[in-house]
């Protein structure tokens, strides 16, 4: 639970710098900022809520749109004049539509994890598509004794070229493992998140 009364609100002339990031995938969603009033809001409703420096009054992100971002944790930083909010957003967050503000990289790379979170989500949309728009929802329609299938030769060939030491066909098989485990694991309804929660679990019973 955040201990506001550890805020260095003098510090910050009363307005608090916020950065919200996606609790699942990781991703920096947005900056803004909060007075006492904004975040005294957001705590009790659990939806982002803002102090608009333009509009100059308290503006909760999507009472518009309709895009909320719903509080999952948040925490001040070590000078106790920052605070990091972890949030599950509705919709996009940028008012272009991107799920980021921060969506225009040089790169146009995504760091990896959170490419590979949107890539399971993807992966998630396919169930129940035509099963002749894509190769993963024709897995999906041949059922979960194919797709089990195709998990246990792509684990086995990751196994083989791990042996030969093949570094680039270890890469390869590794990553048809990943995408083939992760088709697995949504047609199961489930996702990296639990195995991730289990491997946790593990962790922390061996503290």
């Amino acid at each position: 639970m955040l201990n506001t009364n550890q805020i260095n609100w003098q510090k910050v002339d009363g307005l608090l710098p916020v950065i919200v990031q996606n609790a699942q995938t990781c991703e920096v969603l947005m900056l803004g900022y909060m007075n006492q009033e904004a975040l005294a809001k957001t705590l009790a409703e659990k939806k982002v809520t803002f102090f608009s420096r333009t509009k100059q009054r308290l503006w909760t992100k999507g009472e518009t749109s309709g895009n909320f971002l719903n509080v999952v944790d948040m925490s001040l930083d070590c000078d106790k004049d920052t605070l990091l909010i972890l949030a599950n957003p509705i919709g996009g967050t940028c008012h272009t539509g991107a799920e980021s503000c921060f969506h225009q990289f040089e790169t146009n790379e995504q760091p990896d994890w959170i490419f590979f979170s949107k890539l399971e989500r993807l992966i998630a949309s396919r169930k129940g598509a035509d099963p002749q728009s894509s190769y993963t929802a024709e897995l999906y329609a041949k059922g979960t004794k194919r797709i089990a299938q195709k998990v246990g030769e792509e684990g086995v060939e990751t196994a083989l070229a791990a042996t030969v030491k093949d570094r680039e066909e270890t890469i390869c098989e590794a990553a048809d493992l990943a995408y083939h485990l992760t088709v697995l694991l949504q047609d199961a309804d489930l996702s990296w998140a639990d195995l991730i929660g289990k491997l946790k679990e593990r962790h922390n019973k061996i503290k």
